[in-house]
């Protein structure tokens, strides 16, 4: 039975301690760290700056979790789907959503959309991945691993590198705190990608304790809160959790994340017909934004199998749209990307996981 140690988890005092337990010099740990997290290796062989005896022992001690692309969907808008499957069987999926220069039409930007737990508990109406069951958490290399694979592919497909991450594929990103967490730090560390955290962008359903907890920290990333209706009982026929968390108290925390962290927050409003699309709906929600200073993105509806939902009309979402530009707020409408290979918002369901 195999009982090699996972290399992933290890603090770099740790891994140093590891190396030099190995009998080799404490500076090898620096230099599987940058494998592991700036070149992104998947095997002790990749690491050719490394002696064949070291990766040997690597080898013989240590495992890198297998994490492998099972399946590449690519939609006519040019959206890529995976599906990764995880070292215990599961799958988990992210997207890759390229933006093209208006002028020239060539790609020249492209956002990952990454997932952070495999299913989701939450079960909200709209959502697909709220109709699987809860199987996990990823840990943070595997939510690493998405970003690492989408970078690879934008490069290979689009000639370009990552411009943005969005945490807003399976899985509530705050119910996973920790990883999340920890997979954002990689990312942006110079140890890392280093990315700007400016470019990263975590969306949650609103869970109050832990957006407090992120404000204490003094986050840098970009917040979006799923609000998509204003008034308690609607928002909890959509999304049973608001019925421990209703709109009040997410007020609150979100009202203390902007204190402490002086961001501008994103809210997000998933507009569905003849159920919040209403002026009087528009009316309520921009009564609710008025709390912190922030951007509303109008989300598109996509269709979910055994949906009772609907898009709402063009006319209905102008409507909606310039009566919140008129109480001069920061509108934007999200259109719909890969919805036909169920890329799109919602849809993110892996079949092997039902």
């Amino acid at each position: 039975m195999e009982n090699k140690f996972d290399i992933t988890t290890l603090t770099n005092s740790e891994l140093k301690d590891s190396i030099q337990k190995l009998g080799e010099k404490p500076f090898r740990a620096k230099q599987i760290s940058e494998w592991l997290w700036q070149k992104g290796a998947s095997s002790f062989d990749e690491m050719t700056s490394l002696s064949k005896n070291l990766r040997e022992k690597l080898e013989l001690n240590f495992k890198i979790p297998a994490i492998k692309i099972a399946q590449i969907q690519k939609s006519s808008d040019g959206t890529m789907k995976l599906a990764f499957e995880l070292v215990d069987g599961e799958f988990v999926e992210s997207v890759l959503i390229p933006d093209r220069d208006a002028s020239t039409e060539a790609p020249n930007r492209a956002t990952a959309c990454i997932s952070t737990q495999v299913g989701c508990k939450l079960g909200c109406a709209f959502c697909a991945t709220g109709k699987m069951k809860f199987r996990r958490n990823l840990t943070s290399y595997e939510i690493f691993r998405q970003v690492v694979s989408l970078k690879s592919l934008a490069n290979d497909n689009f000639s370009v590198d990552l411009s943005n991450i969005v945490l807003m594929g399976m899985g509530e990103p705050l119910l996973n705190y920790d990883n999340t967490l920890d997979a954002i730090d990689i990312i942006t560390s110079p140890k890392g990608f280093a990315m700007s955290p400016r470019r990263i962008t975590l969306s949650t359903i609103g869970v109050p304790n832990a957006i407090r907890k992120l404000a204490d920290e003094k986050v840098r990333f970009n917040l979006a809160v799923s609000i998509h209706t204003a008034t308690n009982l609607k928002r909890s026929a959509l999304m049973p959790f608001n019925k421990t968390a209703p709109l009040e108290n997410l007020a609150e925390a979100v009202e203390y994340f902007h204190e402490k962290t002086g961001s501008r927050v994103t809210f997000e409003y998933l507009i569905l017909k003849n159920f919040n699309d209403s002026l009087k709906d528009a009316e309520t929600f921009a009564k609710f934004c008025r709390i912190v200073p922030c951007k509303v993105n109008i989300i598109d509806y996509n269709p979910t199998e055994n949906s009772q939902f609907e898009k709402t009309t063009p006319a209905r979402l102008r409507s909606f749209a310039e009566l919140l530009e008129g109480k001069n707020m920061i509108v934007n409408v999200r259109r719909s990307r890969g919805d036909d290979i169920a890329a799109a918002c919602g849809q993110l369901a892996n079949k092997k996981n039902n």
